[in-house]
């Protein structure tokens, strides 16, 4: 856990980051420039130099995260590295948007039920790896042993069991619909054998979403309990050149592709191209 004036200044960094390479800074020349504006007082300025320094030998920034966990937690880093693969889908304006946001919760006092909310969105929005991604996920201070214990279940159940079922039965919801159950048939009622990890909001809103789609529930949780919201993928604005200019564009390339080949042979009329011979008058 860093302290919050880290996680204010890596928000900074990311959004920055993310802004100069967008408008085509080179990575490195940001990330020296950036290292530059942060706060002196803080340990970014050091990760930020051993971050450039390992993009210039390696061209990553993930392996440079890696070395520094007390620094970078591993989810920041499973985010690089997803980012960073040749041929992923996974594009870095949305890891780096990603990034950012968590930090920005975590300056607002971020608690492990939407620490772990937020990471678990990000994964199934983006389609991440869920196995290495909760692991990740879970290798984090805020979360004690127990909480550590119940993600990696979730790992392994994810895909079999609807993650609003997972939440719903470590809440006090689930005792409670049990004793009043339990009641009303004259039978004891029973006691929790499992640790409560979600509070009795968080068990109303997943045993509402039971058997819906886990984005419906994702997005409960952000209108009730104003939990952050995952930046989604940006979509390519299409093209809005006509059809016709595209085919006129593509016309031209043609034609400059067969004058080089002419060229080339040393075979090529010039004087096809003669202003003479536009300007003479018809009938001459």
């Amino acid at each position: 856990m860093l302290d919050r004036e880290e996680y204010i200044e890596q928000a900074y960094l990311f959004r920055l980051f993310a802004e100069r390479i967008e408008g085509g800074i080179a990575a490195q020349e940001a990330l020296i420039a950036i290292a530059q504006e942060v706060l002196a007082t803080t340990k970014l300025p050091l990760a930020i130099g051993y971050l450039a320094s390992e993009l210039k030998l390696v061209g990553t920034l993930s392996t440079a995260m890696a070395r520094l966990p007390h620094y970078f937690n591993a989810f920041q880093t499973f985010v690089m590295q997803q980012a960073e693969e040749e041929g992923g889908r996974f594009d870095m304006r949305t890891a780096l948007a990603m990034l950012e946001r968590e930090a920005s919760h975590r300056t607002e006092g971020a608690t492990p039920q939407s620490l772990f909310f937020y990471r678990f969105e990000c994964l199934a929005r983006n389609r991440l790896d869920y196995a290495h991604g909760l692991t990740a996920v879970a290798d984090d201070g805020l979360f004690n042993d127990d909480w550590k214990q119940w993600i990696h279940t979730v790992s392994r159940q994810v895909g079999l069991i609807d993650l609003a079922d997972l939440v719903f039965i470590r809440s006090p919801e689930y005792w409670r619909l049990g004793r009043k159950a339990s009641g009303l048939a004259g039978r004891a009622a029973p006691a929790p054998d499992r640790v409560i990890l979600f509070g009795e909001k968080e068990g109303r809103i997943a045993g509402a979403n039971r058997g819906k789609d886990p984005l419906f529930f994702f997005a409960a949780l952000k209108r009730q309990l104003n939990y952050p919201s995952v930046p989604k993928p940006t979509p390519i604005t299409p093209s809005a050149e006509s059809p016709a200019l595209l085919v006129r564009r593509i016309e031209g390339l043609d034609m400059r592709v067969k004058l080089l080949e002419e060229e080339s042979r040393g075979s090529i009329d010039l004087s096809r191209f003669d202003p003479k011979k536009f300007l003479q008058p018809h009938g001459e």
